[in-house]
């Protein structure tokens, strides 16, 4: 009886562990939502990892840009104004210390919708972004 209590105690602990995992992930996943949604550049770069690659598709083509460059998009626009961009989590997978999410970010009045795939590192007991890259889903052509 007391061997069960001790294994039904440790998968519990497992459990509430992995729950908290989700749970401190989606903050990061989150940061970077809100950071882009109302043009807060400082809570944006916290999501990412200081040497986090991001891989876009620009009207000049494949390009890769730093989190410094990804939140220069947002700078002239008033900081804590919503700008339209809505986000939601889809899934989020967590392996030890990596971590992969899809996230669906639409613009105003879902005239644009992308997927954006990040990959995660728990660095410092912090879930950073340290790579991202996104793809226009409603294209019409």
């Amino acid at each position: 009886m007391k061997r069960t209590l001790l294994v039904c105690a440790f998968i519990l602990s497992q459990v509430l562990s992995g729950q908290s995992e989700f749970g401190n992930l989606e903050k990061t996943l989150q940061n970077y939502i809100k950071g882009s949604s109302y043009n807060e550049l400082d809570i944006l770069k916290s999501a990412f990892a200081e040497n986090a690659t991001l891989y876009l598709t620009t009207r000049d083509g494949f390009k890769r840009f730093t989190p410094e460059e990804y939140a220069g998009f947002f700078k002239n626009r008033k900081k804590g104004e919503f700008n339209g961009r809505v986000g939601k989590v889809l899934s989020i997978d967590i392996i030890k210390d990596i971590a992969f999410a899809k996230v669906e970010i639409a613009g105003p009045d879902r005239k644009w919708v992308y997927i954006d795939l990040f990959l995660l590192k728990k660095v410092n007991e912090n879930w950073q972004i340290i790579s991202k890259t996104a793809t226009k889903v409603n294209d019409s052509k």
